[in-house]
């Protein structure tokens, strides 16, 4: 197969950042996706549905001149949050909220620090029909960091679907065995985004000879035998897991610090890493429902009607993508060769 044709994809997990970062992430998101969803963790964090229709704005002000590109943006959930803030936000056509518990990952800090007083938030986004984003791991310090989401499902997530079975949740950016066991074995209202990195990547890709910053995410990157339960998820077609890439672009000196900021900037390569994966796996006919069906079903979104192109063809991703100021982004797989790229 020297060229592959599939519906135009949508991004279900995405951070613009703002500032020329956004600037940058908006118009490699739109290169290929029509749509992307934006998470609302900014600093400071998007809480209102005022605050997220001006981000709105501010993203669909960096879309490449003649760009049809819509972003879908969200609400961030914090202790504070009530259910007004809810109903506003849905009358205002905000299609979900995320709950991120606090410390968790980039710009949590703001976020939920007792999951179970949301419960009210819960019953009210189940009513106006608003889905539920997770970002699903514990945050203990006596948890071990490879086990945070299992655990999360055990304490959190499982008492969440049973006790508001209408509410459809996104389980985002899976990166376990058991994740992916809970989500098949969930009703309907559940399913969960997958990243390029989890499905490429191991933790000895992070760890072994040397640490390696830009594959450093959150979920942390697990065994082996983890990635392979996400690479079994997506080649069975299953409806429940859709892309999702959770591209984070951090500033090549914030990456390589003692900081090491969560996240890997994957919007200038992310549909050629999963048509790679996919290939890898000889399910390419799977791609099309996992990266343009089943994400806008589950949101109640139309499907796209347009079409993009994949070529067969071996190119080397860019080292680095400058930013005004002398700033500097890496892209994910900088300097690697991939064998699929799209036909601009």
């Amino acid at each position: 197969m020297q060229t592959l044709t599939i519906t135009t994809p949508d991004d279900w997990h995405c951070h613009f950042r703002d500032g020329d970062t956004l600037t940058e992430s908006v118009r490699a998101s739109a290169r290929v996706f029509r749509r992307a969803l934006a998470m609302p963790n900014l600093t400071p964090p998007i809480t209102t549905a005022k605050r997220a229709l001006e981000y709105r704005e501010q993203i669909l002000t960096a879309r490449p001149a003649g760009s049809d590109f819509e972003p879908v943006v969200t609400l961030y959930l914090t202790d504070a949050t009530k259910r007004e803030d809810i109903q506003i936000a849905a009358k205002q056509g905000i299609k979900a909220a995320k709950l991120y518990p606090a410390g968790v990952t980039t710009n949590s800090d703001s976020a939920v620090n007792s999951i179970e007083t949301l419960y009210p938030l819960f019953e009210e986004m189940a009513q106006q029909g608003m889905l539920l984003l997770i970002h699903g791991e514990v945050n203990d310090p006596d948890i071990d960091i490879f086990d945070r989401e299992s655990v999360f499902i055990d304490r959190h997530l499982q008492p969440i679907v049973k006790a508001f079975p209408e509410l459809k949740i996104v389980f985002e950016h899976v990166s376990t065995s058991e994740a992916v066991d809970f989500v098949n074995g969930a009703s309907e209202n559940v399913a969960a985004t997958i990243t390029p990195q989890h499905l490429l990547l191991n933790r000895n890709d992070l760890l072994v000879g040397g640490l390696k910053p830009h594959n450093y995410c959150l979920p942390i990157l697990k065994r082996s035998s983890h990635q392979v339960a996400l690479q079994k998820a997506i080649t069975t077609g299953s409806k429940k897991f859709f892309l999702g890439t959770d591209s984070a672009p951090h500033e090549q000196n914030q990456k390589e610090s003692a900081c090491g900021c969560a996240g890997c900037y994957t919007a200038p390569v992310a549909i050629e890493l999963y048509a790679q994966v996919f290939e890898s796996l000889d399910a390419l006919d799977k791609l099309e429902g996992f990266a343009s069906h089943h994400g806008a079903d589950f949101y109640g979104l139309p499907r796209n009607t347009d079409k993009i192109t994949l070529a067969k063809k071996t190119w080397t991703v860019p080292e680095k993508i400058p930013l005004n100021g002398g700033k500097i982004l890496i892209p994910f797989f900088a300097g690697q060769s991939l064998s699929w790229q799209l036909q601009e």
